[in-house]
């Protein structure tokens, strides 16, 4: 029996399944989509669920192909997953919390179908920890050095230009104004939705799994370098122009602009990465 027919089959323990879902993980799920719409750093999470189909769907000529062949062991990743979940819940650690959603279902189709669907659905599956916001506490422990070395290069870079600017931690000082480089500019929060950009484009278009690798880790310096430049160009204007070009409308385009920049960097990268392939082959 293939996994289509098993899906037939057990349309019963799917829904069963589904319902205790919902019970035990709505509040949970509820905080977190609140968390993708209140905090910009994660609002990439509205993405992931429907880029995972997409990854999903890709798979589904070996879904339907796959047989059926439910593993007691199963079991026991759901029950790792319902531990998983009470200790964020004693904790009230949200990320251990909202992670142990995933490993409960691929728990629950090792079980039910078997480890070669499990297989066939873990990119999928996987891809689901990009839409859970990482713990404040580690999020800051990166941010705040990235913000620091943001500001060095950038404040090295308007030197060049013979700019009377100094640098203390992540604020940077003119005559006329001084600017604070945030969480905003220290490339954090596009290096979050790179890596998830990355990851998709590495598993849509590429074949080779170091391909994937090297497109996931250029997400790093491209975020870092496109925030850099927004820092450099940010104060440019600002010494010359006024504190107007680091606030309010300016400011939040010029995120945007720069996180559209990185985008197309990674494409670019991921098509030579493709292109090198083809020529290697």
């Amino acid at each position: 029996m293939n996994a289509a027919e098993g899906l037939r089959g057990t349309r019963g323990y799917l829904l069963v399944f589904g319902l205790l879902m919902a019970v035990i993980y709505h509040q949970i799920a509820v905080e977190m989509v609140m968390n993708w719409e209140h905090d910009p750093n994660y609002s990439h999470g509205f993405l992931v669920p429907f880029i995972a189909g997409y990854l999903l769907w890709l798979r589904r000529d070996a879904v339907r192909q796959v047989p059926v062949k439910p593993a007691a062991g199963g079991m026991v990743i759901l029950t790792g997953g319902l531990v998983t979940l009470l200790l964020g819940v004693s904790s009230v650690e949200f990320m251990t919390m909202r992670s142990s959603m995933i490993i409960v279902t691929a728990g629950m189709i090792a079980f039910v179908y078997g480890y070669p669907l499990l297989r066939v659905l873990l990119v999928p599956l996987g891809y689901l920890f990009f839409m859970i916001p990482i713990p404040y506490i580690l999020y800051d422990e990166v941010a705040f050095p990235l913000k620091l070395f943001v500001a060095k290069v950038a404040v090295a870079g308007l030197k060049l230009f013979s700019l009377p600017v100094l640098r203390e931690g992540n604020v940077i000082i003119f005559p006329n104004i001084t600017l604070e480089v945030v969480d905003a500019c220290s490339g954090m929060r596009s290096l979050m939705s790179l890596l998830a950009l990355s990851t998709a484009y590495g598993f849509m278009f590429l074949r080779r799994p170091w391909q994937r690798v090297v497109l996931v880790l250029a997400a790093v310096p491209v975020a870092v370098a496109t925030n850099v430049f927004r820092v450099f160009v940010t104060g440019f204007l600002a010494r010359h122009v006024g504190k107007g070009a680091a606030e309010g409308f300016f400011h939040d385009f010029a995120g945007l602009a720069v996180f559209a920049t990185a985008m197309v960097l990674i494409a670019v990268i991921g098509w030579l990465l493709s292109m090198g392939g083809r020529n290697a082959r």
